[in-house]
Protein backbone atom coordinates (compact mmCIF):
# COMPACT_ATOMS: atom_id res chain seq x y z
CA UNK A 1 0.00 0.00 0.00
CA UNK A 2 1.56 3.72 -1.02
CA UNK A 3 1.41 6.41 1.48
CA UNK A 4 -1.32 8.07 -0.95
CA UNK A 5 -3.34 4.55 -0.22
CA UNK A 6 -3.16 4.75 3.29
CA UNK A 7 -4.07 8.63 3.90
CA UNK A 8 -7.19 8.49 1.92
CA UNK A 9 -7.90 4.80 3.17
CA UNK A 10 -8.06 5.75 6.51
CA UNK A 11 -9.91 9.52 6.04
CA UNK A 12 -12.49 7.16 3.91
CA UNK A 13 -12.82 5.00 6.80
CA UNK A 14 -13.67 7.19 9.34
CA UNK A 15 -15.77 9.00 7.43
CA UNK A 16 -17.93 6.27 7.29
CA UNK A 17 -17.81 5.93 11.10
CA UNK A 18 -19.48 9.40 11.08
CA UNK A 19 -16.25 11.86 11.38
CA UNK A 20 -15.44 15.31 9.53
CA UNK A 21 -12.21 15.30 7.71
CA UNK A 22 -10.75 18.53 8.47
CA UNK A 23 -7.39 20.11 7.06
CA UNK A 24 -4.23 19.92 9.35
CA UNK A 25 -3.15 22.52 11.15
CA UNK A 26 0.48 24.45 10.36
CA UNK A 27 4.01 22.72 11.85
CA UNK A 28 3.88 25.94 13.86
CA UNK A 29 1.63 26.71 16.93
CA UNK A 30 -0.36 29.39 16.81
CA UNK A 31 -0.36 31.60 19.83
CA UNK A 32 0.55 28.73 21.80
CA UNK A 33 4.25 29.86 23.82
CA UNK A 34 4.77 26.08 25.09
CA UNK A 35 5.86 24.64 22.33
CA UNK A 36 7.93 25.27 19.54
CA UNK A 37 6.71 23.37 16.60
CA UNK A 38 3.00 21.05 16.06
CA UNK A 39 3.93 17.68 17.68
CA UNK A 40 1.07 15.35 17.72
CA UNK A 41 -2.18 15.30 15.83
CA UNK A 42 -4.42 16.59 18.99
CA UNK A 43 -2.23 20.05 19.59
CA UNK A 44 -3.93 22.64 17.28
CA UNK A 45 -7.47 20.19 19.00
CA UNK A 46 -6.22 21.70 22.23
CA UNK A 47 -9.34 24.02 23.04
CA UNK A 48 -12.00 21.80 21.63
CA UNK A 49 -10.43 18.69 23.89
CA UNK A 50 -11.51 21.15 27.09
CA UNK A 51 -14.76 21.46 26.30
CA UNK A 52 -14.66 24.69 23.10
CA UNK A 53 -17.29 23.66 20.73
CA UNK A 54 -15.55 22.15 17.05
CA UNK A 55 -17.29 23.78 14.11
CA UNK A 56 -16.95 20.80 12.47
CA UNK A 57 -18.42 18.50 15.23
CA UNK A 58 -17.84 16.18 17.86
CA UNK A 59 -16.40 13.30 15.35
CA UNK A 60 -13.16 14.26 13.50
CA UNK A 61 -10.22 12.99 11.66
CA UNK A 62 -7.18 14.15 9.61
CA UNK A 63 -3.72 13.53 8.49
CA UNK A 64 -1.20 16.31 10.56
CA UNK A 65 2.87 17.30 10.13
CA UNK A 66 4.41 17.11 12.97
CA UNK A 67 7.87 17.92 14.31
CA UNK A 68 9.59 16.01 16.99
CA UNK A 69 12.65 17.06 17.99
CA UNK A 70 13.37 15.57 21.78
CA UNK A 71 15.71 13.12 19.85
CA UNK A 72 17.36 14.92 17.25
CA UNK A 73 21.01 13.33 18.26
CA UNK A 74 19.15 9.86 17.55
CA UNK A 75 18.16 10.22 14.34
CA UNK A 76 20.11 7.83 11.97
CA UNK A 77 19.08 4.55 13.39
CA UNK A 78 16.11 2.47 11.03
CA UNK A 79 13.16 4.70 13.05
CA UNK A 80 14.07 8.09 14.62
CA UNK A 81 12.12 10.47 12.48
CA UNK A 82 11.79 14.36 12.96
CA UNK A 83 9.39 15.11 10.75
CA UNK A 84 6.60 12.73 10.24
CA UNK A 85 2.53 12.22 9.35
CA UNK A 86 0.30 11.71 11.98
CA UNK A 87 -3.39 9.53 10.73
CA UNK A 88 -5.63 10.69 13.67
CA UNK A 89 -9.20 10.41 14.81
CA UNK A 90 -11.36 12.42 17.51
CA UNK A 91 -14.34 12.15 20.02
CA UNK A 92 -15.33 15.28 21.55
CA UNK A 93 -17.46 14.04 24.07
CA UNK A 94 -18.74 11.64 22.04
CA UNK A 95 -17.99 8.05 21.51
CA UNK A 96 -15.63 6.35 23.95
CA UNK A 97 -13.61 2.89 24.63
CA UNK A 98 -16.17 0.30 22.80
CA UNK A 99 -16.02 2.44 19.92
CA UNK A 100 -12.03 3.65 19.46
CA UNK A 101 -10.82 -0.06 20.22
CA UNK A 102 -13.46 -1.54 18.13
CA UNK A 103 -13.12 0.74 15.05
CA UNK A 104 -8.55 0.30 15.18
CA UNK A 105 -9.36 -3.36 14.91
CA UNK A 106 -11.06 -3.40 12.05
CA UNK A 107 -9.21 -1.16 10.29
CA UNK A 108 -6.23 -2.68 11.08
CA UNK A 109 -7.03 -6.46 10.66
CA UNK A 110 -9.67 -6.24 8.44
CA UNK A 111 -9.38 -7.49 4.80
CA UNK A 112 -11.03 -4.57 3.42
CA UNK A 113 -8.50 -2.22 5.10
CA UNK A 114 -5.27 -3.01 6.03
CA UNK A 115 -5.31 -6.91 6.38
CA UNK A 116 -3.37 -7.49 9.22
CA UNK A 117 -3.34 -11.07 10.54
CA UNK A 118 -5.19 -10.35 14.14
CA UNK A 119 -2.56 -13.43 15.33
CA UNK A 120 0.03 -10.90 15.18
CA UNK A 121 -1.34 -8.09 16.91
CA UNK A 122 -0.40 -8.04 20.34
CA UNK A 123 -1.75 -4.70 22.68
CA UNK A 124 -0.78 -3.11 26.21
CA UNK A 125 -3.33 -1.31 28.16
CA UNK A 126 -2.67 0.84 31.47
CA UNK A 127 -1.67 -1.54 34.76
CA UNK A 128 -3.13 1.39 37.23
CA UNK A 129 -1.61 2.31 40.44
CA UNK A 130 -2.20 3.46 44.02
CA UNK A 131 -4.75 6.64 42.46
CA UNK A 132 -6.50 5.03 39.49
CA UNK A 133 -7.18 1.48 38.63
CA UNK A 134 -6.12 -0.57 35.74
CA UNK A 135 -8.03 0.01 32.76
CA UNK A 136 -10.14 -3.57 32.82
CA UNK A 137 -12.45 -1.95 30.33
CA UNK A 138 -9.80 -2.08 27.49
CA UNK A 139 -8.85 -5.47 28.50
CA UNK A 140 -12.47 -6.65 28.55
CA UNK A 141 -13.27 -5.17 24.43
CA UNK A 142 -9.91 -6.24 23.32
CA UNK A 143 -10.70 -10.01 24.93
CA UNK A 144 -14.15 -9.52 23.19
CA UNK A 145 -12.56 -8.70 19.74
CA UNK A 146 -10.62 -12.16 19.67
CA UNK A 147 -7.47 -11.46 21.34
CA UNK A 148 -6.50 -13.83 24.10
CA UNK A 149 -5.10 -12.19 27.37
CA UNK A 150 -1.50 -13.18 26.96
CA UNK A 151 -1.53 -11.02 24.22
CA UNK A 152 -2.20 -8.20 25.97
CA UNK A 153 0.27 -6.61 28.54
CA UNK A 154 -0.81 -3.88 31.37
CA UNK A 155 2.02 -1.67 31.70
CA UNK A 156 2.93 1.02 34.26
CA UNK A 157 2.49 4.93 33.26
CA UNK A 158 5.13 5.65 31.71
CA UNK A 159 4.37 3.36 28.56
CA UNK A 160 0.41 3.82 28.69
CA UNK A 161 -0.64 7.01 29.89
CA UNK A 162 -1.07 10.31 28.39
CA UNK A 163 -0.27 13.21 31.14
CA UNK A 164 -1.15 16.72 30.96
CA UNK A 165 1.29 19.40 29.56
CA UNK A 166 1.70 21.06 32.59
CA UNK A 167 0.91 20.32 36.24
CA UNK A 168 -2.55 19.77 35.81
CA UNK A 169 -4.99 19.14 33.11
CA UNK A 170 -6.90 16.46 30.69
CA UNK A 171 -5.10 12.90 31.11
CA UNK A 172 -6.05 9.45 30.72
CA UNK A 173 -5.00 5.76 29.65
CA UNK A 174 -4.35 4.81 26.41
CA UNK A 175 -3.85 1.18 24.74
CA UNK A 176 -1.00 0.95 22.45
CA UNK A 177 -1.20 -1.80 18.97
CA UNK A 178 1.56 -3.56 18.19
CA UNK A 179 2.43 -5.93 15.35
CA UNK A 180 4.43 -9.10 15.60
CA UNK A 181 7.27 -8.69 13.37
CA UNK A 182 8.49 -12.22 13.90
CA UNK A 183 12.11 -11.25 14.98
CA UNK A 184 13.32 -13.48 18.02
CA UNK A 185 12.74 -12.23 21.77
CA UNK A 186 15.42 -9.97 23.03
CA UNK A 187 15.13 -11.44 26.63
CA UNK A 188 12.70 -13.07 28.95
CA UNK A 189 11.15 -9.65 29.63
CA UNK A 190 10.36 -9.27 25.62
CA UNK A 191 7.37 -7.44 25.10
CA UNK A 192 5.11 -4.47 23.68
CA UNK A 193 7.51 -0.81 24.32
CA UNK A 194 10.90 -2.98 24.28
CA UNK A 195 13.33 -1.21 22.13
CA UNK A 196 14.83 -4.44 20.42
CA UNK A 197 12.14 -4.26 17.25
CA UNK A 198 10.53 -7.58 18.02
CA UNK A 199 7.31 -5.61 18.43
CA UNK A 200 6.44 -2.60 16.35
CA UNK A 201 3.98 0.15 17.58
CA UNK A 202 1.27 1.39 15.12
CA UNK A 203 -1.23 2.71 16.59
CA UNK A 204 -2.56 5.11 20.43
CA UNK A 205 -6.15 5.37 21.51
CA UNK A 206 -6.29 7.93 24.32
CA UNK A 207 -8.81 8.02 26.19
CA UNK A 208 -9.14 11.45 28.40
CA UNK A 209 -11.28 10.56 31.15
CA UNK A 210 -9.53 11.94 33.96
CA UNK A 211 -8.16 15.48 34.99
CA UNK A 212 -5.25 15.75 37.47
CA UNK A 213 -5.29 18.48 40.00
CA UNK A 214 -3.40 20.86 41.83
CA UNK A 215 -2.69 18.43 45.03
CA UNK A 216 -1.76 15.44 41.87
CA UNK A 217 -5.21 13.71 42.56
CA UNK A 218 -6.97 12.45 39.53
CA UNK A 219 -10.90 13.84 39.00
CA UNK A 220 -13.01 12.16 36.44
CA UNK A 221 -13.70 14.64 33.62
CA UNK A 222 -17.12 15.65 32.81
CA UNK A 223 -16.36 15.79 28.59
CA UNK A 224 -14.49 12.51 27.85
CA UNK A 225 -12.51 12.29 24.66
CA UNK A 226 -10.46 9.86 22.57
CA UNK A 227 -7.58 11.06 20.68
CA UNK A 228 -5.79 8.33 18.46
CA UNK A 229 -2.59 8.23 16.33
CA UNK A 230 -0.91 6.58 13.63
CA UNK A 231 2.63 7.53 11.79
CA UNK A 232 2.25 7.08 8.26
CA UNK A 233 5.80 6.09 7.73
CA UNK A 234 5.95 3.51 10.42
CA UNK A 235 2.57 1.99 8.76
CA UNK A 236 3.60 1.52 5.49
CA UNK A 237 6.78 0.47 6.41
CA UNK A 238 4.90 -2.86 7.72
CA UNK A 239 2.52 -2.98 5.27
CA UNK A 240 5.24 -3.12 2.72
CA UNK A 241 7.11 -5.64 5.02
CA UNK A 242 10.19 -3.27 5.08
CA UNK A 243 12.70 -3.25 7.63
CA UNK A 244 12.86 0.70 7.85
CA UNK A 245 11.01 3.56 7.17
CA UNK A 246 13.93 4.85 4.90
CA UNK A 247 13.19 1.93 2.42
CA UNK A 248 9.50 3.13 1.52
CA UNK A 249 9.01 5.39 -1.49
CA UNK A 250 8.55 8.20 1.16
CA UNK A 251 12.55 8.29 1.32
CA UNK A 252 14.26 6.13 -1.81
CA UNK A 253 13.97 9.63 -4.19
CA UNK A 254 15.96 11.42 -1.59
CA UNK A 255 18.11 8.48 -1.32
CA UNK A 256 19.16 8.28 -5.03
CA UNK A 257 19.24 11.89 -4.81
CA UNK A 258 22.04 11.66 -1.82
CA UNK A 259 23.47 8.52 -3.95
CA UNK A 260 23.68 10.89 -7.01
CA UNK A 261 25.25 13.54 -4.88
CA UNK A 262 28.05 11.33 -3.15
CA UNK A 263 28.85 8.99 -5.52
CA UNK A 264 28.12 6.09 -2.73
CA UNK A 265 25.69 3.66 -1.60
CA UNK A 266 23.64 3.87 1.44
CA UNK A 267 24.52 0.33 1.81
CA UNK A 268 27.99 0.62 1.58
CA UNK A 269 28.73 0.20 5.46
CA UNK A 270 26.97 1.59 8.51
CA UNK A 271 28.45 4.92 8.63
CA UNK A 272 27.63 5.35 5.48
CA UNK A 273 24.23 3.78 6.23
CA UNK A 274 23.39 6.60 8.77
CA UNK A 275 24.70 9.85 6.92
CA UNK A 276 22.18 8.75 3.92
CA UNK A 277 19.46 8.35 7.00
CA UNK A 278 20.36 11.94 8.58
CA UNK A 279 20.57 13.91 5.57
CA UNK A 280 17.13 12.54 3.97
CA UNK A 281 14.97 12.88 7.41
CA UNK A 282 16.54 16.87 8.42
CA UNK A 283 16.83 18.02 4.83
CA UNK A 284 12.86 16.63 4.79
CA UNK A 285 12.40 18.26 8.35
CA UNK A 286 13.47 21.26 6.98
CA UNK A 287 11.93 21.76 3.75
CA UNK A 288 8.03 21.03 5.32
CA UNK A 289 9.30 23.80 7.97
CA UNK A 290 10.71 26.33 5.73
CA UNK A 291 7.57 25.42 3.24
CA UNK A 292 4.72 25.69 6.00
CA UNK A 293 2.19 28.36 5.79
CA UNK A 294 3.66 29.84 9.10
CA UNK A 295 7.42 29.32 8.03
CA UNK A 296 10.08 29.95 10.07
CA UNK A 297 14.05 30.44 8.37
CA UNK A 298 16.82 29.82 10.46
CA UNK A 299 17.92 31.39 13.39
CA UNK A 300 19.66 31.71 16.99
CA UNK A 301 16.55 31.20 18.41
CA UNK A 302 13.20 28.56 19.17
CA UNK A 303 11.77 27.18 15.83
CA UNK A 304 14.72 28.95 14.12
CA UNK A 305 17.40 27.82 15.97
CA UNK A 306 15.73 23.76 15.67
CA UNK A 307 15.52 24.40 11.81
CA UNK A 308 19.39 25.98 11.69
CA UNK A 309 20.72 22.67 13.93
CA UNK A 310 18.86 20.69 11.14
CA UNK A 311 20.79 21.89 8.37
CA UNK A 312 23.54 22.06 9.74
CA UNK A 313 23.87 18.18 10.94
CA UNK A 314 22.82 17.71 7.19
CA UNK A 315 25.53 19.13 6.27
CA UNK A 316 28.04 17.75 8.51
CA UNK A 317 27.13 14.37 7.34
CA UNK A 318 27.52 14.97 3.90
CA UNK A 319 31.00 16.27 4.12
CA UNK A 320 31.57 12.71 5.88
CA UNK A 321 30.42 10.92 2.64
CA UNK A 322 31.49 13.66 0.16
CA UNK A 323 29.30 15.69 -0.61
CA UNK A 324 29.94 18.87 -2.46
CA UNK A 325 28.69 22.26 -1.33
CA UNK A 326 25.83 22.99 -2.70
CA UNK A 327 23.92 19.32 -2.48
CA UNK A 328 21.15 20.73 -0.12
CA UNK A 329 19.07 22.10 -3.23
CA UNK A 330 19.15 18.92 -5.70
CA UNK A 331 17.98 17.35 -3.00
CA UNK A 332 15.34 19.27 -1.60
CA UNK A 333 14.11 19.65 -4.96
CA UNK A 334 13.55 15.94 -4.98
CA UNK A 335 11.47 16.51 -1.57
CA UNK A 336 9.28 19.28 -3.04
CA UNK A 337 8.20 16.88 -6.10
CA UNK A 338 8.03 13.85 -4.01
CA UNK A 339 5.39 15.57 -1.89
CA UNK A 340 4.27 18.53 -3.85
CA UNK A 341 0.72 16.82 -4.30
CA UNK A 342 0.04 16.34 -0.82
CA UNK A 343 1.20 19.38 0.54
CA UNK A 344 0.56 22.17 -2.16
CA UNK A 345 2.32 24.32 0.15
CA UNK A 346 5.52 23.45 -0.55
CA UNK A 347 5.34 24.15 -4.39
CA UNK A 348 4.09 27.53 -3.83
CA UNK A 349 7.25 27.88 -1.69
CA UNK A 350 9.60 26.56 -3.94
CA UNK A 351 11.82 29.29 -4.80
CA UNK A 352 11.60 30.53 -0.77
CA UNK A 353 12.67 26.94 0.38
CA UNK A 354 15.83 26.54 -1.72
CA UNK A 355 16.92 30.33 -1.14
CA UNK A 356 16.73 29.46 2.60
CA UNK A 357 18.26 26.24 2.76
CA UNK A 358 21.36 26.90 0.06
CA UNK A 359 21.78 29.69 2.14
CA UNK A 360 22.23 28.19 5.38
CA UNK A 361 24.37 25.53 3.63
CA UNK A 362 26.83 28.04 2.51
CA UNK A 363 26.92 30.07 5.92
CA UNK A 364 27.73 26.73 7.68
CA UNK A 365 30.53 25.97 4.89
CA UNK A 366 32.08 29.40 6.02
CA UNK A 367 31.40 28.06 9.56
CA UNK A 368 33.21 24.99 9.18
CA UNK A 369 36.13 27.35 7.30
CA UNK A 370 36.26 29.26 10.12
CA UNK A 371 36.71 26.47 12.86
CA UNK A 372 39.76 24.82 10.90
CA UNK A 373 41.74 28.01 11.28
CA UNK A 374 40.88 28.15 14.95
CA UNK A 375 41.69 24.39 15.07
CA UNK A 376 44.83 25.11 13.19
CA UNK A 377 45.81 28.33 16.42
CA UNK A 378 45.52 25.30 19.20
CA UNK A 379 47.38 22.97 17.23
CA UNK A 380 50.38 25.24 16.51
CA UNK A 381 50.26 26.24 20.63
CA UNK A 382 50.07 22.54 21.53
CA UNK A 383 53.24 22.11 19.74
CA UNK A 384 54.85 24.97 20.97
CA UNK A 385 54.29 23.01 24.64
CA UNK A 386 54.55 19.71 23.54
CA UNK A 387 51.34 18.92 23.91
CA UNK A 388 49.39 15.78 22.13
CA UNK A 389 45.78 16.03 23.35
CA UNK A 390 43.18 18.69 23.08
CA UNK A 391 41.59 18.90 25.82
CA UNK A 392 37.53 18.29 25.79
CA UNK A 393 37.16 21.85 26.88
CA UNK A 394 38.50 23.43 23.91
CA UNK A 395 37.35 20.95 21.39
CA UNK A 396 33.53 21.75 23.06
CA UNK A 397 34.74 25.34 22.67
CA UNK A 398 35.36 24.63 19.07
CA UNK A 399 31.67 22.86 18.69
CA UNK A 400 29.77 25.15 20.35
CA UNK A 401 31.15 28.79 19.41
CA UNK A 402 32.34 27.55 15.35
CA UNK A 403 29.71 24.76 14.77
CA UNK A 404 33.05 22.28 14.08
CA UNK A 405 31.77 18.71 14.91
CA UNK A 406 34.03 16.64 17.29
CA UNK A 407 34.47 14.28 14.23
CA UNK A 408 36.09 16.51 11.98
CA UNK A 409 38.62 17.86 15.30
CA UNK A 410 39.67 13.88 16.27
CA UNK A 411 40.20 13.51 12.24
CA UNK A 412 42.21 16.34 11.94
CA UNK A 413 44.23 15.70 14.96
CA UNK A 414 44.41 11.98 13.88
CA UNK A 415 46.41 13.12 10.28
CA UNK A 416 48.86 14.73 12.59
CA UNK A 417 49.35 12.31 15.24
CA UNK A 418 47.46 14.12 18.42
CA UNK A 419 44.27 12.98 20.37
CA UNK A 420 40.95 14.56 21.50
CA UNK A 421 39.74 14.20 25.25
CA UNK A 422 36.01 13.16 24.42
CA UNK A 423 35.18 12.35 27.92
CA UNK A 424 36.14 15.68 28.23
CA UNK A 425 33.95 16.93 25.74
CA UNK A 426 31.18 14.81 26.39
CA UNK A 427 31.37 16.17 29.80
CA UNK A 428 31.39 19.47 28.34
CA UNK A 429 28.75 19.10 26.31
CA UNK A 430 26.44 17.56 29.19
CA UNK A 431 26.63 20.55 31.56
CA UNK A 432 25.54 22.59 28.22
CA UNK A 433 22.74 20.44 27.19
CA UNK A 434 21.60 20.71 30.98
CA UNK A 435 21.60 24.41 30.91
CA UNK A 436 19.70 23.88 28.10
CA UNK A 437 17.32 21.96 29.22
CA UNK A 438 16.43 24.22 31.79
CA UNK A 439 16.06 27.16 29.69
CA UNK A 440 13.79 25.13 27.10
CA UNK A 441 11.60 23.91 29.42
CA UNK A 442 8.79 26.50 28.71
CA UNK A 443 8.60 24.79 25.23
CA UNK A 444 7.82 21.37 26.93
CA UNK A 445 3.77 20.12 26.42
CA UNK A 446 1.13 21.02 23.84
CA UNK A 447 -1.77 22.66 25.87
CA UNK A 448 -2.01 26.80 25.18
CA UNK A 449 -2.51 29.29 27.96
CA UNK A 450 -6.11 30.18 27.58
CA UNK A 451 -6.42 32.60 30.91
CA UNK A 452 -8.03 35.89 30.94
CA UNK A 453 -4.50 37.79 30.11
CA UNK A 454 -3.78 35.78 27.30
CA UNK A 455 -7.25 35.90 25.95
CA UNK A 456 -7.10 39.55 25.93
CA UNK A 457 -3.99 39.69 23.89
CA UNK A 458 -4.50 36.96 21.25
CA UNK A 459 -7.48 39.14 20.69
CA UNK A 460 -5.10 42.65 20.15
CA UNK A 461 -3.34 40.54 17.82
CA UNK A 462 -6.43 40.66 15.39
CA UNK A 463 -6.50 44.82 15.75
CA UNK A 464 -3.22 44.97 15.22
CA UNK A 465 -2.72 42.54 11.98
CA UNK A 466 -5.45 45.09 10.50
CA UNK A 467 -3.78 47.76 11.55
CA UNK A 468 -0.69 47.34 9.96
CA UNK A 469 -2.44 46.32 6.86
CA UNK A 470 -4.05 50.00 6.56
CA UNK A 471 -0.74 51.88 7.88
CA UNK A 472 1.96 49.81 5.74
CA UNK A 473 -0.26 48.34 2.79
CA UNK A 474 -2.07 44.99 1.89
CA UNK A 475 1.23 43.24 1.86
CA UNK A 476 1.16 42.85 5.22
CA UNK A 477 0.66 39.06 6.04
CA UNK A 478 0.43 37.32 9.62
CA UNK A 479 4.26 35.32 9.85
CA UNK A 480 3.87 33.89 13.43
CA UNK A 481 2.89 34.73 16.72
CA UNK A 482 3.83 33.99 20.31
CA UNK A 483 1.81 34.90 22.96
CA UNK A 484 2.09 35.21 27.10
CA UNK A 485 -0.29 36.61 29.65
CA UNK A 486 1.86 39.09 29.60
CA UNK A 487 3.06 40.19 26.50
CA UNK A 488 2.24 39.25 22.25
CA UNK A 489 4.95 39.09 20.04
CA UNK A 490 3.45 39.53 16.07
CA UNK A 491 5.59 38.65 13.21
CA UNK A 492 3.93 40.21 9.64
CA UNK A 493 5.45 40.30 6.25
CA UNK A 494 6.88 44.32 5.31
CA UNK A 495 10.23 44.55 3.78
CA UNK A 496 11.46 47.43 5.96
CA UNK A 497 11.99 49.07 9.09
CA UNK A 498 8.81 50.94 10.57
CA UNK A 499 9.17 54.46 11.34
CA UNK A 500 8.27 55.94 14.24
CA UNK A 501 5.54 57.80 12.76
CA UNK A 502 4.11 54.44 11.58
CA UNK A 503 4.34 53.15 14.47
CA UNK A 504 2.78 55.80 15.99
CA UNK A 505 -0.25 55.55 13.36
CA UNK A 506 -0.46 51.57 14.12
CA UNK A 507 -0.56 52.09 18.12
CA UNK A 508 -3.49 54.91 17.88
CA UNK A 509 -5.58 52.87 15.22
CA UNK A 510 -5.78 49.69 17.67
CA UNK A 511 -6.54 51.73 20.87
CA UNK A 512 -9.18 53.78 19.04
CA UNK A 513 -10.84 50.46 18.08
CA UNK A 514 -10.52 49.67 21.82
CA UNK A 515 -11.68 52.83 22.69
CA UNK A 516 -15.37 51.86 20.69
CA UNK A 517 -15.91 49.12 22.57
CA UNK A 518 -16.78 47.22 19.37
CA UNK A 519 -19.23 43.73 19.65
CA UNK A 520 -16.73 40.89 18.57
CA UNK A 521 -18.76 38.23 16.92
CA UNK A 522 -18.13 34.38 15.83
CA UNK A 523 -19.79 33.00 12.95
CA UNK A 524 -19.34 28.94 11.41
CA UNK A 525 -19.09 28.75 8.20
CA UNK A 526 -17.27 27.06 5.18
CA UNK A 527 -14.18 28.35 4.35
CA UNK A 528 -14.87 29.09 1.30
CA UNK A 529 -17.44 31.37 2.33
CA UNK A 530 -15.22 32.73 5.05
CA UNK A 531 -13.31 33.98 2.07
CA UNK A 532 -16.18 35.02 -0.48
CA UNK A 533 -17.36 36.96 2.75
CA UNK A 534 -14.03 38.89 3.50
CA UNK A 535 -12.36 37.22 6.41
CA UNK A 536 -8.33 36.62 6.40
CA UNK A 537 -7.25 33.19 6.50
CA UNK A 538 -3.87 32.53 7.45
CA UNK A 539 -3.95 28.84 6.26
CA UNK A 540 -4.80 26.85 2.79
CA UNK A 541 -7.60 23.90 4.38
CA UNK A 542 -10.28 22.81 2.43
CA UNK A 543 -12.80 24.91 0.37
CA UNK A 544 -15.71 22.96 1.90
CA UNK A 545 -14.37 23.01 5.92
CA UNK A 546 -16.30 24.30 8.70
CA UNK A 547 -14.37 27.12 10.48
CA UNK A 548 -15.03 30.33 12.94
CA UNK A 549 -14.80 33.66 11.96
CA UNK A 550 -14.61 36.63 14.44
CA UNK A 551 -15.40 39.79 13.28
CA UNK A 552 -15.18 42.84 15.31
CA UNK A 553 -17.51 45.14 14.30
CA UNK A 554 -16.32 46.38 10.90
CA UNK A 555 -12.75 46.39 11.39
CA UNK A 556 -11.84 43.25 11.37
CA UNK A 557 -12.77 40.10 10.08
CA UNK A 558 -10.98 36.64 10.43
CA UNK A 559 -10.94 33.04 10.27
CA UNK A 560 -9.59 31.93 14.44
CA UNK A 561 -10.02 29.33 16.19
CA UNK A 562 -10.59 31.66 19.58
CA UNK A 563 -9.98 32.31 22.24
CA UNK A 564 -11.36 36.08 22.45
CA UNK A 565 -13.02 38.61 24.41
CA UNK A 566 -16.37 39.50 23.87
CA UNK A 567 -15.43 43.40 23.34
CA UNK A 568 -12.61 44.92 22.49
CA UNK A 569 -13.44 47.46 25.52
CA UNK A 570 -12.09 44.96 27.56
CA UNK A 571 -8.87 45.00 26.15
CA UNK A 572 -7.43 48.21 27.95
CA UNK A 573 -5.05 50.18 26.34
CA UNK A 574 -2.23 49.22 23.55
CA UNK A 575 0.74 49.57 23.62
CA UNK A 576 4.02 48.93 21.04
CA UNK A 577 6.88 48.84 23.23
CA UNK A 578 9.69 47.02 20.13
CA UNK A 579 9.85 46.79 16.79
CA UNK A 580 12.45 44.90 14.50
CA UNK A 581 13.55 42.64 12.42
CA UNK A 582 12.63 38.72 12.75
CA UNK A 583 14.17 37.73 9.44
CA UNK A 584 14.56 38.44 5.61
CA UNK A 585 11.88 40.39 4.69
CA UNK A 586 9.45 40.03 8.17
CA UNK A 587 9.28 42.11 10.79
CA UNK A 588 8.36 41.51 14.84
CA UNK A 589 6.18 43.38 17.01
CA UNK A 590 6.22 43.36 20.65
CA UNK A 591 3.74 44.33 22.20
CA UNK A 592 1.63 44.76 25.85
CA UNK A 593 -2.03 45.53 26.86
CA UNK A 594 -2.37 48.41 29.94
Amino acid sequence: MRPDELREMYLKFFEGKGHSTISGSSLIPENDPTVLFTTAGMHPLVPYLLGEPHPSGTRLCNVQKCIRTGDIESVGDSSHLTFFEMLGNWSLGDYFKEEAITWSFEFLTSSEYLGFNPDQLHVSVFAGNETVPVDDESIRIWEKLGIPRERIFELPMEDNWWGPAGKTGPCGPDTEMFIDTGKAECGSKCRPGCSCGKYFEIWNDVFMQYRKTDSGSFEPLSQRNVDTGMGVERTVAMLQGKASVFETELFTPIIEAISEGSGRDMQADADTGQAFRVISDHLRSAVFILGDERGVVPGNLGQGYVLRRLIRRSVRFARNIGMQEGFSGPIAERIIENYKHAYPELETQRERVLSELMTEEARFEKTLNRGTVELSKVLEQMKVHNQSVVSGRVAFRLFDTYGFPLEFTEEICSEQGLSVDRKGFEKAFKKHREVSKQGAESFKGGLGDHSEATTRLHSATHLLHRSLQLVLGDHVQQRGSNITPKRLRFDFSHPAKMTDEEKQKVQDMVNEVIQKDLSVAMEVMTLGEARESGATALFSGKYGEQVKVYTMGDFSKEVCGGPHVERTGELGHFRIKKEGSSSAGVRRIRAVLE
